[in-house]
C-alpha cells in the first residue's frame, strides 16, 4: 500500500482520483489504469508522429509547387490572425537560435494547430483549388470535410497525450483507425513504416479499458 500512497503523492490527489473513480475505488487497480493510459500513450505516439509529418510535408509540397516555398507568409493565402502569428513566431524563434529561417525549417517549426486549421471553411476556396491533391482514397479525391472532423478530434487526442491527461474513457480504437486512415490517404508508404512500428494494438485491450464509470472532461 506504500507503493500507492507515494504514486498518489506524486501523481496529485486530483489527477489519480480520476482513476480511482474509475476503478470503483480499488486504487490497485487504479494504478494499473494509470499504467495503462501512460503505455497506450507511448504507444499511439507513432501514429500521432507520423500523421502530423506527412500532413504537413503533404500540404507544403502542393501548396509550395502552386504559390512558391513561402507560401505561408503570404497574407491572401494565410487567412487566419493566429496562423499569421503562428508564422512570426516560429521565424522568431528560429533567428533568435542563429538558424536560417529556410522555408523547411520554418513548416517544422509551426504547431499542429497550424495544419489542421488548413481544413476550416475559410480554406474553402483553397482546398478546391490547391489542397485537394494532398490526398487521394482508393484513387480518388478527397474534399475539405473528410479531414476536418476527425483532424479536430485527432488534435483533441494529441493534446491530451502531450499533456499527460486520462484518454481511457475515449474509443481509442476508432482514433487509431482514423490515425491510420488518414495517413494512408496522405503518404502510403509512410502509412506502411509505421504501420510496422505500431504497437497500439499490443498495448491496449482489444474490448478497451474496463471503466467503473465515465468521467467528465
Amino acid at each position: 500500500m506504500a507503493r500507492i500512497d507515494d504514486m498518489e503523492t506524486a501523481l496529485s490527489l486530483e489527477r489519480f482520483g480520476r482513476y480511482v473513480a474509475w476503478a470503483g475505488g480499488d486504487r490497485e487497480r487504479a494504478l494499473d489504469l494509470y499504467t495503462l493510459n501512460t503505455r497506450v500513450s507511448e504507444a499511439l505516439y507513432i501514429a500521432l508522429q507520423t500523421l502530423e509529418v506527412s500532413l504537413r510535408n503533404r500540404i507544403h509540397t502542393v501548396m509550395a509547387a502552386k504559390h512558391g516555398e513561402r507560401w505561408f507568409q503570404d497574407a491572401d493565402l494565410i487567412k487566419a490572425p493566429l496562423q499569421r502569428a503562428q508564422v512570426a513566431e516560429a521565424i522568431r524563434d528560429l533567428e533568435a537560435e542563429g538558424k536560417d529561417t529556410t522555408a523547411g525549417r520554418v513548416v517544422a517549426a509551426l504547431s499542429f494547430s497550424f495544419w489542421t486549421a488548413m481544413f476550416s471553411p475559410a480554406y474553402e476556396d483553397l482546398w478546391r483549388s490547391t489542397l485537394r491533391f494532398i490526398a487521394v482514397r482508393e484513387g480518388k479525391g478527397l474534399t475539405r470535410k473528410d479531414f476536418s472532423r476527425p483532424l479536430t478530434q485527432i488534435r483533441l487526442l494529441r493534446n491530451r497525450v502531450a499533456h499527460h491527461e486520462p484518454i481511457l474513457h475515449w474509443d481509442l480504437h476508432r482514433h487509431h483507425r482514423l490515425l491510420r486512415e488518414l495517413t494512408l490517404w496522405l503518404s502510403p508508404p509512410a502509412f506502411a513504416w509505421s504501420r510496422a512500428l505500431d504497437r497500439f494494438e499490443a498495448v491496449y485491450p482489444a474490448e478497451g479499458a474496463l471503466l467503473a464509470r465515465d468521467a467528465q472532461d
